[in-house]
């Protein structure tokens, strides 16, 4: 047998239950099939399912077996190399687990789609096999094998992960995973981290306020918040950015956001002017005001809470506006009308009454006479031009049904109702004597529940009122992936209501290289 071809083996035997029964009991036959990998493609094909088929039978060749079956698995034909792969999963028996997971893991960077496909239902039937072996080998790869790798793999545990059944996915698993997870999050880009959390925040044993507190501090940790903000280099308010809303749907009223807020008082309200925005087309004024308002909420007990209300309370300030010096008859003269910029005052004005709450004398006791009385005439002519703004868009909406509600338009002036409804009831809290906190709104863009939604019918005047109940939504709002800036032209009604740009959060826009953590320019040497 040993002086054999390959060749002459399979025109002699043809039938492959002759092979199998040959390769049961003679070593040099396994042999021989290993060495088929170096035949043509028939002889590749054989050995393709013999090589796996037999494997467990000659332990003291298994190191040749699985490296033959890899050259197999790097054919130039690609329905060897699908075959291969397909029984590469038949070598994952004890220690060999972390080998098959990591040749699988590697050969997630081809091209060809139905390889992919094939690479990844491999990988789930290791997964079955030992889940904590299978992960070794794709956190090896992810820690230390080349970017196009990296990449794949992660998205690869970002999709997969959720999908297998506790049985798999023990307790002891997912410790595993949170571990590795924290390792690869000290040198990540963007988009990986985006990604990393998903499989981290997805994680049932972190499904707990001490979970979601641990979350929370990864977070920290990658928005840098031991580090003052430089508001003219957009990586790192982008960076800021993306980790604020990854930290956001962990806030509660158990898990507080309570950093977030302070630095984003102490050291991003200051600079909001001079914030270089990492994307073109995005407001980043009013994206980080936004923010700020989901996370005020959440806010526990802030040390310096005096000083921080008072920079919030300056900054709001600055977007209500004096009224014209001169005024007669009621009616302005005709020096150009200071902006009513209502969607940033919405951001700022809710901040303000969150935080508010916890020093609910500080317009009272800290702010002195003159500057109080300066604020009180902002606000009512603030809310003299907000007045103006719900009459029109009430009269624009009556009547509508649902169809109707449902163009770009009409959308537009739903949403510029709920924002200038919410400023009003926050105005009145303030007007009280003393200021009252106890007003509950829901931010305009945030997305309707199911409970809040109103079914497509004709708006009533009192769900259109400026004191109508706020948790009753006129109509099925856009996601969040549609936000607004509502700021028509103070002083007159604008038939387009005003201009709105839409931005998506998520991920960065366009590649930038390593650098998204705190540990500067850094290469992770890749083994190629």
């Amino acid at each position: 047998m040993r002086n054999r071809s390959f060749q002459s083996l399979t025109l002699e035997h043809r039938s492959h239950s002759i092979v199998a029964t040959i390769c049961n009991f003679h070593k040099d036959a396994y042999q021989v099939i290993l060495a088929g990998v170096k035949g043509g493609p028939k002889e590749k094909r054989l050995a393709a399912q013999f090589i796996p088929k037999f494997f467990n039978s000659f332990p003291e060749l298994a190191d040749a077996a699985i490296n033959a079956q890899l050259d197999l698995c790097e054919d130039e034909d690609v329905s060897i190399r699908r075959q291969a792969i397909k029984e590469l999963p038949r070598f994952a028996t004890g220690e060999n687990i972390f080998r098959v997971a990591d040749i699988l893991t590697q050969l997630l960077q081809t091209d060809d789609t139905a390889e992919f496909n094939q690479v990844n239902v491999a990988l789930i039937s290791i997964f079955k096999m030992d889940a904590k072996g299978t992960l070794g080998g794709l956190f090896s790869q992810i820690l230390q094998g080349e970017d196009i790798v990296r990449e794949r793999a992660i998205k690869f545990l970002s999709t997969k992960l959720k999908t297998l059944p506790e049985d798999i996915m023990t307790k002891e698993v997912e410790e595993y995973v949170f571990a590795e997870t924290k390792k690869v999050l000290e040198d990540v880009t963007g988009e990986e981290f985006v990604l990393l959390m998903r499989v981290a925040s997805g994680l049932r044993v972190l499904q707990t306020v001490n979970g979601r507190q641990q979350l929370v501090e990864l977070v920290v940790e990658q928005a840098d918040l031991d580090q003052a903000l430089n508001p003219a280099d957009p990586d790192a308010v982008d960076r800021l950015l993306q980790c604020t809303r990854q930290a956001l749907p962990l806030f509660s009223k158990n898990v507080h956001s309570t950093r977030f807020v302070t630095y984003f008082c102490e050291h991003v309200l200051p600079n909001l002017s001079t914030l270089t925005s990492p994307v073109a087309e995005l407001d980043i004024q009013l994206e980080v005001l936004k923010l700020m308002a989901e996370m005020s909420p959440y806010c526990g007990d802030m040390e310096k809470l005096e000083a921080n209300l008072t920079i919030l309370f300056t900054k709001l300030l600055e977007y209500m506006p004096l009224p014209p010096e001169e005024v007669e008859n009621g009616e302005n003269s005709a020096s150009e009308e200071p902006k009513l910029q209502f969607s940033y005052v919405e951001c700022l004005l809710f901040s303000f009454h969150q935080l508010g709450k916890k020093l609910p004398d500080f317009l009272l006791d800290k702010v002195d006479g003159e500057r109080l009385k300066d604020f009180k005439i902002r606000l009512q002519y603030f809310a003299r031009g907000l007045q103006v703004y719900i009459r029109q868009l009430r009269v624009a909406l009556q009547g509508k049904t649902g169809d109707a509600l449902k163009t770009e338009e009409n959308k537009i002036k739903v949403v510029a109702l709920k924002i200038t409804n919410n400023i009003n009831i926050l105005i009145k809290d303030l007007f009280h004597n003393p200021p009252s906190f106890k007003s509950t709104v829901t931010l305009s863009w945030k997305p309707v529940q199911k409970t809040e939604a109103v079914a497509a019918k004709r708006l009533s005047s009192e769900e259109m009122g400026s004191g109508a109940a706020t948790k009753k939504q006129i109509t099925p709002l856009p996601r969040r992936d549609a936000r607004q800036i509502y700021n028509p032209p103070s002083g007159k009604y604008s038939s387009s209501i005003g201009n709105f740009n839409y931005e998506q959060r998520g991920g960065f826009r366009g590649g930038r290289g390593r650098g998204f953590g705190a540990r500067g320019n850094r290469s992770r040497g890749r083994i190629y």
